[in-house]
């Protein structure tokens, strides 16, 4: 097993651990029976009990915030810092070669602004573990995917795989979390309660990396580009994403369930029910669930995650599991909040 100490444990460092991803890939590595957290890096908190801002996590560390980075006593870097400090973060510091990063945000996702996928002359996987674990597996760096991506595509994924996607309209709504731990006008409690808003309406940032898995997945002989047309919704909870995608498709309900069941028959994280789906079968877990409805030709697929973990920390950690060869599900059998 690669990169991993003499005591069998991978050993983590954590940029930026003072925000949401942070605090929940804490928790996450904490319970990881194969991870062991070197150090917890935040400028804005260093010297301070971890627990003193992460509160669930009072008598289960007595680790401390840290201006100071130990990159020789790790195994793996996770990057859970603001869209552009990634970048920045990799410029100014010299990461040993043999260290593998997992970037948190959109820094080195495809298809990203100003993209720059390379890092010390290899490029950034894309960690969606439904399309590329192969590829997860032997990659020394990883962009993790964003959160609506994350949830959007694994509600199509395997239309575009059999040719299936052209002009797709999805609408999804998130919780206050997604919005980051920042306090801005549309985070305030008194903003969001009984309110809900639509936002960067057919602009969302997720819509370029979302297209480029689609349209990569799409057999040779069709080649037409997927048309997404994304708008999304801030919402009246704190955590967790639904998504629902509508497009036309002549297959049968019938033919369509066994085509996903067997698109996502290796995929732990992934399953698709037959029942209505609701927010809370997923929230607190790394689980996508997908549910499918057809209508004459008009066929609906919702799809759910929580924003913080498969959206994020989770995904960050079950790609951390597969590029040091562990099982894909270790320290990520987690409970729904269901009640």
């Amino acid at each position: 097993m690669s990169n991993m100490n003499d005591n069998n444990s991978i050993r983590v460092g954590i940029i930026g651990g003072a925000g949401y991803t942070g605090g929940e890939l804490i928790r996450l590595l904490i319970y990881h029976p194969n991870a062991l957290i070197q150090f917890v890096h935040s400028n804005s908190q260093a010297g301070k009990r971890i627990s003193s801002l992460h509160a669930d996590l009072a008598g289960e560390t007595e680790m401390s915030f840290t201006s100071e980075l130990s990159l020789n006593d790790i195994d793996v870097l996770f990057l859970c810092v603001a869209h552009g400090d990634a970048k920045k973060f990799l410029a100014n510091d010299d990461i040993p070669s043999g260290v593998k990063i997992i970037d948190l945000s959109n820094d080195h996702r495809p298809a990203a602004t100003n993209p720059d996928p390379a890092y010390q002359g290899k490029d950034f996987v894309y960690g969606l573990p439904e399309v590329n674990k192969s590829l997860i597996q032997s990659a020394q760096y990883v962009a993790n995917p964003g959160c609506f991506a994350t949830a959007i595509q694994l509600g199509l994924l395997p239309l575009a795989n059999a040719g299936l996607l052209s002009n797709v309209y999805t609408t999804g709504i998130t919780g206050s979390t997604g919005a980051g731990v920042g306090m801005s006008e549309t985070s305030h409690f008194s903003w969001r309660a009984n309110n809900i808003q639509a936002y960067k309406t057919l602009s969302h940032q997720h819509v370029p990396e979302v297209c480029f898995t689609l349209n990569g997945l799409k057999p040779s002989e069709n080649k037409s580009e997927t048309n997404l047309n994304f708008i999304p919704w801030r919402g009246d909870f704190t955590r967790g994403i639904f998504v629902s995608s509508q497009l036309t498709c002549d297959l049968s309900l019938s033919s369509l369930e066994e085509l996903y069941e067997s698109f996502y028959q290796n995929h732990p994280f992934t399953t698709l029910v037959t029942n209505a789906l609701f927010l809370k079968q997923v929230v607190n877990t790394n689980k996508c669930m997908i549910q499918l409805e057809k209508v004459g030709h008009q066929l609906v697929i919702h799809s759910s995650i929580d924003n913080l973990l498969k959206g994020a920390s989770g995904q960050a950690v079950q790609n951390m599991n597969l590029m040091f060869g562990l099982e894909e599900t270790a320290g990520l059998q987690l409970k729904a909040n269901y009640f």
